[in-house]
């Protein structure tokens, strides 16, 4: 028997998206798949009282609307090779939960597309078990990092630390501190960004700030100007895919080295840069069992602190 994916979501945050997109969004995968499961009859939506919608890829949620997948688990995430990865380190670990230091270049979990290493990868090659429910590509990933973003996360170890944690992320009762290098000075040098996020109208992998999007609520404040970039401390309030990325680059003030999102590629050689420069830097959120609070800090790789070393020195 074939391994399968399934997801249950009952529509708060996907109100107004087109199911394929809130789809995508939410489990990771390439839009297209998504699709390709509505066609199949793979996926089913009830409205708020209960009865049965009839869905195309387009069709438009509404708030109260549940969400139920049963499809085919595609081949390239059926299996998880164990691998040791160059920067990868466990910072704290209990019989709960695993909290890591990731570095850019691994995925948070597997995807379709994607065939380097994952967090969940690299655990298992230093020997962590993971024991939740769900899909089998996804097991105990309660938050994520994008590909080229270094930093803290924590994993869930058993099905209760993984419902508390996922219920707590939801809820924004945890902290999430990140730092990053934005090209100039942002002005004011304190403030917040509250502009809805969706997926850019002429680009699959991007996202941008779009008339009914999903509300996205970023604060920031400068810790050190240089001139050409400074170097700005993050909270974020909301969760969004490329949430950091896509407000300073809607500010024209995109993350240093971050090509994707506007940034200038002669500064980004110049700072030796080959990813956004972008680190989660702090997370601080309650035990699922002990009830403890526990904050974790994650210090800069190599090149984020040779980049800022060189802007603080003036060697460029």
């Amino acid at each position: 028997m074939s391994q399968r994916i399934t997801y249950q979501s009952v529509v708060e945050e996907f109100a107004g998206l087109r199911l394929d997109a809130a789809l995508s969004e939410s489990l990771n995968i390439a839009r297209t798949l998504a699709a390709s499961w509505i066609k199949n009859g793979d996926v089913q939506v009830t409205d708020a009282s209960g009865r049965r919608v009839k869905v195309a890829k387009s069709y438009k949620l509404s708030r109260g609307d549940h969400i139920q997948v049963d499809a085919p688990t595609p081949r390239d995430l059926s299996d998880i090779t164990p691998q040791l990865v160059d920067g990868f380190s466990i910072i704290y670990e209990d019989e709960d939960i695993v909290v890591v230091d990731k570095p850019a270049g691994v995925a948070a979990h597997p995807s379709p597309g994607w065939h380097g290493p994952t967090v969940l990868s690299a655990l298992m090659g230093l020997g962590v078990s993971i024991s939740t429910s769900g899909a089998a590509e996804r097991r105990g990933i309660v938050h994520r990092l994008d590909v080229g973003t270094s930093g803290v996360m924590v994993v869930a170890k058993n099905e209760h630390s993984y419902s508390f944690l996922k219920r707590a992320f939801k809820e924004r009762t945890v902290k999430k501190l990140y730092h990053t290098l934005v090209q100039g000075i942002p002005d004011p040098l304190e403030g917040t960004i509250n502009a809805p996020i969706g997926r850019h109208p002429g680009h699959e992998w991007r996202f941008a700030v779009v008339e009914g999007g999903r509300d996205s609520i970023t604060h920031y404040q400068v810790v050190e100007a240089f001139g050409r970039a400074s170097l700005v401390n993050v909270h974020l309030e909301t969760g969004r895919t490329h949430q950091i990325r896509v407000h300073f680059s809607a500010l024209n003030h995109p993350c240093c080295g971050d090509l994707t999102y506007g940034a200038d590629p002669s500064l980004s050689a110049h700072l030796g840069l080959t990813r956004q420069w972008l680190h989660a830097h702090i997370l601080e959120f309650e035990h699922p069992v002990s009830g403890k609070n526990m904050t974790f800090t994650s210090e800069y790789p190599q090149d984020l602190e040779y980049a800022l070393e060189s802007l603080r020195e003036g060697t460029f």
